[in-house]
């Protein structure tokens, strides 16, 4: 098993935020048994404490449910009510990790998922980039990772029939996330 600080020799110790510019948070769900309908949140935040130990490392997200964007909007509109998001109530969702674990630039993170006012149990997993300085001087990281959850299960249950039988949406939505990270404090 490859040790991350002997593959990145330039791993820091230290709290790390997102560089929005630089980062995504994706999602698709199966629509109308044929195809994905893809989107994305405009607005999250993100917070890493890497740790000399880098197993404990923590991280810590707040996503901006209303920032949903799907390039429809009515659609966006929709989801924003309580037929899915009901963002009046529930304006943000949450993760908080609880323990990863890295095999060289793998890494799964374990963690509570909170969307609607539910919390679940999520595992991430994930690719760590590297760790470089800009040409601005940053110390910056990137990290990549995907999860698959259940909207059911935080309560997002909203369907209609089709004619032709089935169901205008699956109940599967596949998570991505591509980081860039930028050193607070070390």
């Amino acid at each position: 098993m490859t040790n991350l600080i002997d593959t990145h020799p330039s791993y820091v110790v230290g709290t790390w935020a997102i560089d929005p510019t630089h980062s995504t948070l994706n999602f698709s769900v199966k629509h109308l048994a044929i195809s994905k309908v893809r989107g994305s949140f405009e607005k999250f935040d993100v917070t890493v404490v890497t740790a000399e130990d880098p197993t404990a490392t923590t991280v810590e997200a707040v996503i901006d449910i209303a920032s949903v964007n799907t390039n429809q909007k009515d659609r966006d509109a929709h989801l924003r009510t309580s037929d899915f998001f009901q963002v009046d109530e529930f304006p943000t969702a949450t993760f908080t990790s609880s323990s990863i674990a890295i095999t060289g630039d793998d890494f799964t993170i374990d963690g509570s998922l909170t969307l609607r006012g539910v919390t679940k149990p999520i595992t991430l997993t994930g690719e760590f980039g590297g760790i470089v300085t800009d040409g601005y001087g940053q110390t910056k990281a990137g990290i990549a990772a995907s999860t698959k959850i259940n909207r059911q299960d935080f309560g997002v249950s909203w369907n209609a029939a089709l004619e032709a039988g089935g169901l205008t949406l699956g109940d599967e939505i596949s998570l991505t996330l591509e980081l860039q990270l930028v050193l607070q404090a070390a």
